[in-house]
């Protein structure tokens, strides 16, 4: 059962390659495109997460165990927020040293596969 529900989304994914006889150059342009849609939404519930954190914090008054909970939650949501900008900021200087050009429009995939 586990490997059915695995195999259908996939399949379902990678069907217009075999239907319409799509290149993998289009499915990497799909990919390119969702990933460069989640990017702000990921960041935005991280900085949401750690207001989260701050207003428990704040509001906690004299409740210690609530002052607690609103500190971790605001540690993670920075550690997340660090992790995300350094791979940003990590890849950013891998395409800066390898003299790669900018990737960030979807169509510029193509420049990757070889012809």
């Amino acid at each position: 059962m586990k490997k059915s529900s695995l195999i259908i989304p996939v399949f379902l994914f990678l069907f217009p390659l075999f239907a319409f006889a799509e290149g993998l150059d289009n499915l990497l342009i799909r990919i390119g495109s969702l990933i460069l849609l989640l990017i702000p939404l990921v960041v935005s519930l991280a900085l949401l997460y750690f207001l989260w954190g701050l207003a428990n914090f704040i509001l906690a008054g004299d409740d210690k165990e609530k002052i607690e909970k609103g500190k971790s939650t605001m540690l993670w949501g920075i550690i997340a927020l660090f992790v995300m900008v350094s791979v940003w900021g990590i890849v950013r200087f891998i395409q800066e040293t390898l003299k790669i050009e900018d990737l960030s429009a979807p169509g510029n995939v193509k420049q990757l596969i070889p012809r």
